[in-house]
């Protein structure tokens, strides 16, 4: 009786949203810019908000992710964004792994939702005040999600550390953003070192992920339009044997071949659009 009550709440929300979402973005392209995000940000809340009851039977497990990320990839779909799955062959299925994607938008949680489908046993580290955020804040504390406190540089190494632990014996995928922040630029931002000392500390393979350029999204012009973009996953690097002394050229090395599949992806994605677009 409730499943089927919060069934009807969820789907005359998601009616109501989309046909808000449908007039807002007939206005300018300024207000679409602007009607799509909202519309992304308070459904994605309501995709992971809504399945919290059920979460209270699996705490912290990352099952408990998986009906809000089958929810915000409909989502992206919904607003005219495809993401195109490369490189599944690849994905490490016998041990944990440092999955290191790059960081472009807020859009990326749809990303992060394409990835905990693909893969198992996932997990993010997060600033804690995202705990704070209302239900979303409390489902990703029931998927499992990582906090830490970015002030208490101590505490949050001792949680690092923990979380690498688990990498390790419990076959976790710990999905990270080894940029640090967003950008839209035409090559990858300089790496962090954070996730790359996980990776050595807890001597799993790194996974890397990238996600070619959003041509569709443009934050300075405010123009949001519909599009695709590849999401490659490449063949894993070794971490086995390698100590602090090698950090750098294992920096290097994950960096050189994340911004060349960045490059090659995103022309690739152009290309092929541009060819769509002159056979309609």
């Amino acid at each position: 009786m409730f499943k089927t009550v919060l069934c009807g709440v969820y789907t005359t929300s998601g009616i109501a949203l989309i046909f808000l979402f449908v007039m807002l973005c007939a206005l300018s392209e300024k207000v679409r810019y602007r009607a799509k995000f909202i519309f992304f940000i308070v459904a994605s809340a309501l995709a992971a908000g809504l399945w919290i009851p059920f979460m209270l039977f699996r705490i912290g497990s990352w099952k408990n992710a998986l009906m809000p990320a089958r929810c915000v990839v409909k989502v992206a779909k919904i607003i005219g964004i495809k993401f195109r799955f490369r490189g599944k062959e690849n994905i490490i299925k016998d041990s944990g792994c440092v999955v290191l994607i790059n960081h472009q938008s807020s859009l990326d949680l749809c990303v992060l939702g394409e990835l905990w489908l693909a893969m198992e046993n996932c997990t993010v580290i997060s600033k804690k005040e995202i705990m704070y955020l209302g239900p979303f804040g409390l489902a990703t504390w029931l998927w499992g999600t990582v906090f830490i406190d970015r002030k208490n540089v101590e505490e949050a190494q001792r949680i690092i550390n923990a979380t690498a632990e688990s990498i390790r014996l419990a076959k976790r995928r710990l999905l990270l953003f080894p940029e640090g922040h967003r950008h839209s630029g035409n090559s990858l931002l300089p790496f962090k070192k954070g996730a790359f000392h996980v990776a050595i500390e807890s001597q799993m393979p790194i996974q890397p992920v990238v996600v070619s350029k959003y041509y569709f999204l443009d934050g300075k012009l405010k123009r949001f339009y519909s599009g695709t973009s590849y999401i490659t996953v490449l063949p894993p690097i070794p971490t086995a044997g390698l100590t602090k002394n090698d950090l750098p050229k294992l920096m290097e090395q994950v960096y050189e071949v994340m911004n060349k599949t960045f490059v090659e992806s995103t022309t690739e994605c152009l290309e092929e659009q541009i060819q769509n677009f002159k056979c309609e």
